[in-house]
């Protein structure tokens, strides 16, 4: 049987018909393909090897060994994201796109369902094609030719940790003397695979725009991020067992939602490496 999309409202498609411990060459070619259609993938019912997740995600690009998340044991590919019963803090409760501080940022991850709470924890997706599709040509227009500056520091480096936030990181997070990425990127960059226009700035890494004040930079960035969140744009995934999820950053922003205190939650996450990011050389 065919593989099948079923668009979800806002962003991303549900997968059927496919068996991810099994994909061939071809699948893997579809299945791109509609990463770059829909920039978020949701598979149900899947099971799931850590062996099988690596060879998987190995199969979309060589893998991203995360320099600040703690690995589970014995493969130093596949990140735990992980909270405990006892943790108030979950891991990525904030509205982000992974990696945007590196250079050459990600391509995306596939994130597997382990561990889930009787209820919450749910992931919410944006889709960052349509959000710049609906700006008005004015603003598009204002935001092609510029850039702005991504970075680590702020969240992952020695400053972003007080007191009790290291307590309750603890074991999950490290290598702060890591956190020296910069990156700068445009505001705009055509989606590798699908070559649309995507805005490309994120609420927790972007820091400013380049050669603008702080103040005009920052209500420049809080008008598009509140552009971006608009419901129109957003889809909300239910975990269940079985869920996987393939997420591109380089078009869509992610948040899991912190609603399930005493409770564990885990799952495992592989980050495939991506390529240099274009600005768009047009508005389109």
């Amino acid at each position: 049987m065919a593989i099948e999309f079923d668009a979800a409202d806002g962003v991303g498609a549900y997968v059927r018909s496919v068996n991810l411990a099994e994909v061939d060459a071809a699948s893997v070619d579809i299945l791109r393909a509609g990463l770059g259609e829909y920039g978020v993938l949701y598979f149900r019912e899947q099971s799931l090897s850590p062996e099988q997740h690596l060879r998987l995600a190995e199969s979309f690009g060589p893998i991203n060994i995360n320099r600040f998340f703690s690995a589970i044991n014995g493969y130093p590919g596949i990140a735990q994201v992980l909270k405990e019963p006892e943790q108030k803090t979950n891991i990525g409760g904030v509205w982000h796109t992974d990696h945007s501080y590196d250079q050459i940022p990600a391509l995306g991850s596939i994130l597997v369902a382990r561990e889930l709470p009787n209820k919450g924890g749910d992931t919410l997706f944006v889709n960052m094609a349509a959000a710049y599709e609906a700006l008005p040509d004015e603003m598009k227009q204002t935001i092609l030719p510029l850039k702005a500056l991504h970075s680590s520091r702020h969240v992952f480096g020695d400053a972003a940790y007080t007191d009790d936030y290291s307590k309750d990181l603890k074991g999950r997070f490290g290598n702060t003397k890591n956190a020296t990425q910069d990156a700068i990127h445009p505001l705009v960059i055509q989606y590798p695979i699908s070559k649309k226009p995507v805005l490309y700035v994120n609420p927790q890494f972007t820091v400013q725009v380049e050669g603008m004040a702080k103040p005009d930079s920052d209500a420049l960035l809080e008008s598009l991020y509140a552009h971006a969140l608009q419901e129109q744009f957003q889809h909300r995934l239910k975990w269940q067992d079985g869920s996987v999820v393939f997420w591109d950053n380089r078009a869509s922003w992610h948040s899991a939602e912190n609603d399930y205190q005493g409770e564990r939650r885990l799952m495992h996450r592989i980050t495939v490496e991506g390529e240099a990011l274009k600005a768009l050389s047009k508005m389109l």
